[in-house]
């Protein structure tokens, strides 16, 4: 049986992919989720929690927020240090800007998990078309949703995530590799 083991900047992350991957890993795949205390703690633990993961058979997806930085150098210095841990079986990726991006193209399922009606129509909007790009994707949340928190409001939107949404490059992306990772079509 197969295990990916997916390294995190925090636990809405965690809460979101608890929503969202058993929507696209086949039951022959377990996974396990590991947050982290913020981006510096991920950055400063992850060469050894990877050199000290016990299941040599395991497979490894690191997520991180790209946020102000940018993100192929962000992606290179992780890359660095998991090919430093010995390890084979990684992939690493960067939600542009914040995860929170994701939500925001994905109104319908913000619309159903925070049971605020009308979100969905505002989806054609420039910036909910391609929330990648925006800077203040928690903000702009926030702003559409105020009683939205980070790892509650992850919880409760994940599991209405369409897994096949192409308005965040970054989360296709995500979905892809995670796909490929778990050797799923």
């Amino acid at each position: 049986m197969t295990e990916l083991v997916f390294l995190l900047e925090e636990p809405s992350a965690q809460e979101m992919l608890k929503g969202l991957l058993p929507k696209i890993l086949p039951e022959n795949v377990t996974f396990r989720t590991i947050p982290f205390e913020g981006k510096t703690d991920l950055e400063k633990r992850l060469e050894v929690k990877l050199r000290g993961y016990l299941n040599p058979e395991a497979k490894f997806i690191i997520l991180r927020d790209k946020d102000a930085g940018d993100c192929h150098i962000i992606k290179q210095r992780l890359l660095k240090k998991c090919q430093n841990s010995g390890r084979h079986d990684f992939l690493v990726r960067i939600a542009c800007h914040e995860l929170e991006s994701w939500y925001l193209a994905d109104l319908l399922a913000v619309e159903r998990g925070m049971n605020k009606s009308g979100l969905a129509k505002k989806q054609n909007k420039a910036k909910y078309r391609y929330p990648d790009t925006l800077a203040n994707a928690a903000q702009e949340l926030e702003r559409l949703v105020p009683e939205y928190q980070k790892v509650s409001g992850s919880r409760q939107i994940a599991p209405y995530l369409d897994p096949v949404n192409t308005r965040s490059h970054s989360f296709m992306v995500f979905v892809q590799g995670v796909k490929k990772l778990s050797n799923t079509k």
